[in-house]
Formats: C-alpha cells, structure tokens, sequence
C-alpha cells in the first residue's frame, strides 16, 4: 500500500483486532458471550441505517447479532433469530450485554489514544 495514512489507519485497527476476543458473561443465560472490541464499517452498516431509522430496538438486536460470538469467534445468532430476539428474550439482559460491549469498544479506543 503506498498511501502512508491508509497503511497508518490499517494498522492502528489491526492493532485493536489483536486483542483477540473480550467475554461476557451472561448469568440469566447461563451462557459466554464473546466478541470483537471494535466492528468493522460493513459490520456497522445496517446498525446505522436501523438507527437513521429511529428503529432502536432493531439496532440494538442486530448490534447482539453482529457482535455476538461462540468462544472459536463463530457467530453465535443468526439474522433470522431477531424476531426471536425482540420478542422472546428480556429486553433488559440484551441491553446490558449491547452496552457492556460498547464499553468494551471505548476502552479499546482509549487505550490507542482515541
């Protein structure tokens, strides 16, 4: 790559992928979640336009979607299970997970400077 600032900017986010996988854990689910501290835009992309929007919840499920993974960093939900999701589960428990997960994101951020 011979753009200095995109080599820069690829490497400062290879950096924040390199801390490897943060957990949760989820008591009411008796469950790990494990994640990523930081998305890429693709995977931002239909989170924001859920947001634009004004559909939050739809933002907030598809975040635990995207987000979400086994402990080998397989996808633990699929698109298909949002329905599920938003009606099936406690509403407060997806939110703590989303927002423990964005604290995760900003503390990443912080670390490099951001």
């Amino acid at each position: 790559m011979k753009n200095p600032v995109l080599q820069k900017a690829s490497t400062h986010f290879k950096e924040q992928l390199a801390e490897g996988l943060k957990s949760i854990e989820v008591e009411q689910w008796d469950t790990t979640i494990w994640f990523k501290p930081v998305m890429t835009l693709k995977e931002q992309t239909k989170i924001f336009e859920l947001h634009n929007k004004g559909q939050l919840v739809e933002a907030l499920v598809q975040t635990l979607i995207v987000r979400s993974k086994n402990e080998d960093g397989t996808q633990m939900f699929s698109p298909g299970e949002a329905v599920f999701l938003m009606n099936e589960v406690d509403p407060e428990v997806v939110t703590k997970i989303v927002s423990t997960m964005n604290k995760a994101t900003e503390k990443a951020e912080d670390s490099l400077g951001n």
